[in-house]
Formats: structure tokens, sequence, C-alpha cells
């Protein structure tokens, strides 16, 4: 059994248990997009929000976090990650290979949409993203906290995901005119 999990959305920034060990790595073959709507977490079945699942792409790769899950308890671990990450099937979990930053390879479990789910929605474009992102709200809170903390914490990191970026600054500017 793997140890490690691989973060490249929420789990960066709330894993919900405490690591032995974070450290930045690289995933290939997939890419960080917000293609699975929400209809727990970030928003509900009246108004699905947005979350982000690893989508599979030909030569791409996915900068995020590796988690090392501690020994102590990570029978409790994995079972509370799979009650939140599994909630409704739509994502898959897979064992995959990561590149750490500090040169070290790992396998690390992640969660992978599964495009065949009627949760899959990749192909929107980042405008429609952002209306979907600035409305939604689900049973951990507003769509659009979970966006900007994964934006936020993704530049402490130093990955930079332009894509995110722009769509972030969009779900501001339409907060910002629906305050005014």
């Amino acid at each position: 059994m793997t140890s490690w999990v691989f973060g490249y959305g929420s789990l960066m920034w709330n894993p919900e248990f405490d690591p032995a060990e974070a450290v930045t790595a690289t995933l290939p073959g997939y890419h960080r997009s917000f293609c699975m709507s929400s209809i727990h977490h970030r928003g509900s079945e009246a108004e699905p929000g947005l979350v982000l699942a690893l989508d599979a792409m030909a030569d791409a790769a996915c900068r995020g976090l590796a988690l090392r899950i501690p020994e102590a308890g990570q029978a409790a671990i994995l079972a509370a990650l799979r009650e939140r990450e599994l909630i409704s099937s739509a994502y898959v979990e897979r064992v995959l290979p990561l590149r750490l930053d500090d040169g070290r390879q790992v396998e690390a479990l992640a969660y992978v949409v599964d495009r065949d789910h009627r949760q899959y929605c990749g192909g929107l474009s980042e405008e429609r993203q952002a209306e979907i992102i600035a409305h939604a709200h689900g049973g951990r809170g507003p769509n659009r906290e979970y966006l900007w903390s994964t934006v936020t914490h993704l530049e402490t990191l130093g990955i930079d995901d332009p894509e995110l970026s722009r769509i972030a600054a969009r779900v501001r500017d339409i907060v910002d005119k629906s305050l005014a």
C-alpha cells in the first residue's frame, strides 16, 4: 500500500490530516482542470459548482503537493480520504508515479476524474467556469473560496497555473460587480 497521496486542489491546503512529509511534485500525463460538477462539497443538485480533477492528457504534467500519510492512523486517514474524495464516484482512485521535486520517485494515490461519470463536464470555457464558480455554494462553502484558496496555495508553493489565475480574477470581477 502506498503511503503518499497527491494533492492538486483542496488536498494541498486542507488535507484533513497532518502529513508526515509534504513535497512539491509533478504527476505526468494529467492536468488540473475544473472538469467535474460538484453536487456535494461546492455546489448542490439544484446548482452544481465545479471542482478540480485530474484529467488525462497526453504530454501534460500537473504540479502539486505530495503528502506522505503517517504510519500511525494510516487506515483511518485513508478511510476518511476515500469518504471525502469518492463521495459520488466521479473520481477514480489510482496509484500513479510521482516525481518529487527533491528527486525521489514515489507511487501515490491520486483522484482522477471518470470521464464517463455524469458529473464530468470537461471543455467548459473559462468564462462559463467563472460564472458557475462565482455563484455556487455547497456543504463545504462557496465554490469561489475553494478556487481562491487553491490559487493562493499554488502561488505560495511557487506553482504557476495561468488558467486558474485567470478564472480566479474573473470570479473576483463577477463577485465585485454583484456587490456593487
